[in-house]
Parts: structure tokens; C-alpha cells; sequence
């Protein structure tokens, strides 16, 4: 049995074999075909101008003679002696050519007559001899020399002309025979050529065919097909090789399968034990596993579609993911969800989770429902406290407050110095204390909702201006460049004028506190479809990263921090104003460099359109 190799080396090799005998069957024609030309232009063509030339050299030795008959012996013997020489030089070249049988006799014979003829010129010529006897020497004896040399000349001419016309006979029906074998040559390496083109794809195209639509169904997840072998050769083989693979292939996936049935299994097992609502979605939003908790609360059972539930905030989370492969988590006062589970409240903070693989490729998306309720209930239930607390701490601090003030003013008798610097102290701390029961009942009201935002389309540059001339002396005092670099086309905000400016006053102590003689506070702002995003940023010694993400906690305070800073409660106002605005807050800070706030706030004219 002949391998792959070896029918495509007797394929090519006999493709070669053809091409060689053409080759060399058509140098070798084409070869004789110059030799054939080369006789015709060679030999028959210097014989055929010799003859002319003897001819014509002939007739001009006459025409000498005959001026010498009319008295012109000079230019008669002139031109007699010019044309012999031409004659005898042509002579010459058809005495060394002579390629015809009986070509010899002739041109011995052409010299013999040429040589007669000179003597008889000379008898001529010579001045002794009388014109009477010259005329008739030239019309008995010369005149019949010319002729005879002229016929021989021509016959000469005539037998090389037709052997040209014979060669050149013999030179196309040797170029037809050449074409002939050309064709036939040819012809035996088309069909060749077509042989070899019908087994190349009987040997090689069909098994690569059938290969390509076997690689295609298992591609499409046919594990069971087998390849039909005709062949022992490579193909074969391959073909084999290809066949020992799909059985491999579909032991494997009995095996992968059994594998990944037990890792679900395990996983799903897994799964139920947890306690929050836990989803896995693929990349069309389907279910491939959930927790006991998913499939009981939010109705996510394995295979159900995302876009189909009843849960428009789970496609939304969905979608950002897919489009950004970055966690997305609600944010705002859709930061927590409510839902009732068998008539009771129940809370749930949201997150989906991009799950990547090596490549950094986002092959599916984790949905996290966290039940905050027992959370959301212990904030309602220090809220409460605290607002309790802080309504019935208010009143007596008025009334101490009162006192001290009247205490102060020497209402009720006269105050030592130490008195006076005992109630000074005491005031400043209950004024410290006032607005600490202050902030903790806003902050209190904003989280219940009791205090309504009175919004309005407002123009930014009035909103900064305010606070920036309130700070305006304080920044001169210290020699703080503060700087409001706000474009001129900056579109209107729907804000609580008086609740922007308390964030605003926030942002600006905080600025302050932080950024040393000589710094620099910059407001700067920027627009966008929806929102427009506010900043300001100082050059003050910055917030460590780790307490970045608390920056805005109620009664957080840094170590750096003492009392006399205030109880913490500053941005944590400010996050619960501009989030009731349906904004955001941020924080970046680089310790030694100084940080920037951020918050944005909503387009007048977008929100017209969505209450409209």
C-alpha cells in the first residue's frame, strides 16, 4: 500500500517527467529549426547575392567595353577594371560556397568564362588593333562570353534559390511535425495533470472533507460519530487517530459529566446552606444556581430568566454588570430593597458580582440579596434613641444654656474672675453640645423622611458664591488662596437651597480645618447629561487610605482628630442631604497632598422632565 508521500511523489514526478520531455523535445526542434533557417541564410543566401553581383558587375564590363568602342578608352577602361574586381570577389564567394551538386561544375565553368572573357577585353583594349577589327572582336567573341557568363549565373542563382525553397519546405513541415509532438506532449500532461487532480482529491480532499464535517459536528457536541478509513496511508491514520480521539472525548465527557454533576450537586448543596439569597446567572441572564433563600424569596430557580421576574432592579444590575465587568450595587435610596416574604417586611441591600476567567473575560454574574432587616432594625431603633434622646436632651440643655447666659450677664449678682472663665467654658461646651443634638435630630429627620427637601431649579454660581464670601475673610486672614473656577454655562441644579448651603458650609470648615497658611481650596465644577458634579479640593495634609471608606460614618473621627473638631456628625449630614437629593458623595485623598470632596446633584431641566 503506497503512503501519502509516495502518491504525491508519483503524482508530481510524473507531472516533472512530462515537463522534462517537453522541454527537452522542444529545445531539440527548435534547434534543428535554427540549424534548417541558419543553412538557408548561410549557405543559398551568400550564393544567391554572389550571383547577383557577378551579374550585375558582368553587365556594367560590357558597358565598359562598349565606351571604349565609342572613343572613350579611359572611362571605358576605368570602369572595365572597377568591375572586374567586384566580378572576381564575388567569383570568389560562391567558389568557397558551393553546398549544391553540380553547383561546382558550373562555378569552375563561370571562372573559366570570366578569364576567357579578359583576354579577350585586353585584345580590345589594346591601342594596335583598328575599331573595324575591335567591333567585330566584341559582337564575335565577347558579346556570346557575356552571355554565356549571365546564363551560367543565373543558373547558379536558380539552383540555390530552389534549394532555399526546398529547405525552407523542409524547415515548416519539420515545424508542423514539431508541433505535432508538442501537442501530443501536451495533451499526455493534461491528462496527467488530471489524473493526479482526481486522486489528490479521492486521497487527500475527500478525508480532509470528511474530516472538516466530523471536527464541525463535534464542534456542535456529537461526541458519537466515527470516521470511515479507506486508506492506509497518512489520512488513514489520521483518520484513526481522529476516530481514537472522539472516544477518547466521549469518555471524558461520561466522566466530566458524572464530575460536574457531583460538583453541582455539592455546590448546590453548598449553596442551601447559606443564608442570604445568592444567585449564579449566566451570560444571557439565566439561572444556573441559587440558594434555598433565592429560589423561595425572589423566585430565582434554575433556568429562570432575570428579564422575566418581577424584579426590575435584578435586570438592571444585570445589565451594568455586563456592559462595565464591574460590580454594580444600587446606590442611593435604592441602595436597600423591600420585600415582603409571607406578610412580613423584610429589607435586602443588593450586589452582582462579575465572575471572570484567567483571561479576564466575564463568563457569568453572581447576584447578592443581603438581608439587612435586622440591620435596617437596629438603625431604626437607634435613630430612634437618639432622636428620643437627643428631643429630650434639648430642652434642659436650653434651659443650662439660658443660665449660663444669664449667669454671664450678672442677671443674679456679680461673678469672680474664676466664675466668669468656669462659664465661659461652660457655654462654649454646651454650645458644642447644642449643635451636636442639632445634627443628630437632622440627621434623624433626613433618614426618616420627616423633613420634606423644598427643591427648586437654582443657579450653581449663587449657591458657592454665598458661602465662598462668608469664608472669604477667613481665607485673607490665614493667606489661603480659595479659587471657584466654575463655568460660565454651568446649567441649573434642583436643590434645597438652604440644605445645599449647610453641605457647602460642611465642605468648606472641613477645607479649612485641614489646609495650613499659604495653601490653596479650589471649587470646580463640570455638567453632564443627568447630573451635575461638584468638587472641592484643598492642599491640606490628606486622609490615610484605610480611613477613606468611613470618612462619612456618623461619629467618626480620625486620630488625628480631638474633641475640639466636633463630634463627627459633619459629613455624615452632608452624605444624608445630597443622597435625599438623589445624588452621590465621594472622597480621594493622598496623605501629604491634600483631598477632594465630591458630590453631584440632579439637572434642573432633567428633573422638570421627569416630574412632567
Amino acid at each position: 500500500m503506497l503512503s501519502l508521500r509516495q502518491k504525491l511523489s508519483l503524482g508530481f514526478g510524473g507531472l516533472l517527467l512530462i515537463i522534462i520531455i517537453i522541454g527537452v523535445y522542444g529545445i531539440r526542434e527548435i534547434a534543428g529549426l535554427g540549424v534548417a533557417i541558419d543553412v538557408i541564410l548561410r549557405d543559398n543566401y551568400k550564393s544567391v547575392i554572389a550571383c547577383e553581383e557577378m551579374k550585375e558587375a558582368g553587365e556594367r564590363i560590357n558597358n565598359g567595353v562598349e565606351f571604349i568602342l565609342l572613343g572613350y578608352a579611359d572611362r571605358g577602361g576605368k570602369q572595365i577594371t572597377e568591375n572586374e574586381i567586384a566580378f572576381e570577389k564575388a567569383l570568389n564567394i560562391e567558389l568557397n560556397n558551393i553546398t549544391i551538386p553540380g553547383e561546382g561544375e558550373k562555378a569552375a565553368s563561370l571562372q573559366k568564362l570570366f578569364n576567357d572573357s579578359r583576354t579577350v577585353i585586353k585584345g580590345i583594349q589594346n591601342p594596335n588593333v583598328a575599331t573595324k577589327d575591335r567591333k567585330k572582336i566584341y559582337l564575335q567573341q565577347l558579346l556570346p562570353l557575356f552571355r554565356q557568363i549571365r546564363n551560367t549565373a543565373d543558373e547558379i542563382l536558380k539552383m540555390n534559390q530552389q534549394n532555399m525553397v526546398d529547405a525552407n519546405e523542409q524547415a515548416r513541415k519539420k515545424a508542423k511535425d514539431s508541433s505535432r509532438g508538442m501537442y501530443i506532449f501536451l495533451m499526455l500532461g493534461i491528462m496527467t495533470a488530471g489524473g493526479f487532480i482526481f486522486f489528490i482529491g479521492r486521497w487527500i480532499l475527500q478525508p480532509i472533507t470528511r474530516l472538516t464535517r466530523s471536527v464541525e459536528q463535534i464542534k456542535e457536541g456529537n461526541l458519537d460519530l466515527v470516521v470511515k478509513i479507506e486508506s492506509r496511508d497518512e489520512m488513514g491514520r489520521l483518520s484513526e487517530a481522529f476516530n481514537e480521539m472522539t472516544s477518547n472525548l466521549r469518555e471524558f465527557r461520561r466522566s466530566d459529566k458524572r464530575n460536574l454533576i457531583r460538583t453541582l450537586h455539592a455546590a448546590q448543596q453548598t449553596f442551601n446552606s447559606l443564608p442570604d439569597a445568592i444567585a449564579v446567572l449566566n451570560l444571557q441572564g439565566v439561572v444556573d444556581l441559587s440558594t434555598e433563600s433565592a429560589r423561595n424569596i425572589f423566585g430565582l430557580k434554575r433556568g429562570a430568566q432575570i428579564q422575566h421576574l418581577s424584579f426590575p432592579w435584578m435586570a438592571d444590575l444585570w445589565n451594568e454588570v455586563m456592559q462595565s465587568g464591574r460590580i454594580a450595587e444600587p446606590k442611593g435610596a435604592g441602595a436597600v430593597v423591600q420585600h415582603f416574604v409571607r406578610g412580613e417586611e423584610r429589607f435586602f441591600q443588593p450586589k452582582a458580582i462579575p465572575i471572570l476567567d484567567d483571561r479576564k473575560q466575564l463568563t457569568g454574574i453572581i447576584l447578592h440579596m443581603m438581608d439587612v432587616t435586622a440591620r435596617r432594625q437596629q438603625d431604626d431603633l437607634k435613630r430612634g434613641v437618639i432622636s428620643t434622646v437627643s428631643h429630650q436632651l434639648k430642652t434642659p440643655l436650653t434651659s443650662v444654656r439660658m443660665a449660663v447666659h444669664l449667669l454671664l450677664e450678672e442677671k443674679v449678682g456679680p461673678l469672680t474672675e474664676k466664675q466668669v472663665e468656669l462659664l465661659l467654658a461652660a457655654r462654649e461646651d454646651s454650645e458644642r453640645l447644642y449643635k451636636i443634638l442639632v445634627d443628630l435630630l437632622d440627621i434623624s429627620r433626613i433618614e426618616s423622611g420627616r423633613i420634606k427637601m423644598e427643591c427648586r431649579a437654582t443657579a450653581p454660581h449663587m449657591l458657592i458664591r454665598d458661602v465662598c464670601e462668608s469664608f472669604q475673610k477667613e481665607a485673607s486672614e490665614r493667606s489661603i488662596n480659595l479659587n471657584c473656577d466654575l463655568p460660565d454655562d454651568l446649567p441649573q441644579v434642583w436643590a434645597d437651597t438652604s440644605r445645599i448651603r449647610h453641605v457647602w458650609g460642611n465642605l468648606f470648615s472641613n477645607a479649612f480645618r485641614y489646609t495650613p497658611a499659604g495653601g490653596k481650596i479650589t471649587i470646580t465644577a463640570a455638567a453632564d447629561n443627568s447630573m451635575v458634579h461638584f468638587r472641592i479640593s484643598d492642599t491640606g495634609r490628606g486622609i490615610p487610605a484605610e480611613y477613606l471608606p468611613r470618612i462619612f460614618e456618623q461619629f467618626f473621627r480620625g486620630p488625628e482628630q480631638n474633641s475640639a473638631t466636633g463630634a463627627g456628625l459633619g459629613l455624615a449630614i452632608v452624605k444624608e442631604i445630597v443622597e435625599a437629593h438623589g445624588g452621590s458623595v465621594a472622597v480621594e485623598s493622598v496623605v501629604g497632598r491634600g483631598t477632594t470632596f465630591s458630590f453631584t446633584l440632579r439637572r434642573a431641566d432633567q428633573s422638570a422632565k421627569e416630574m412632567s
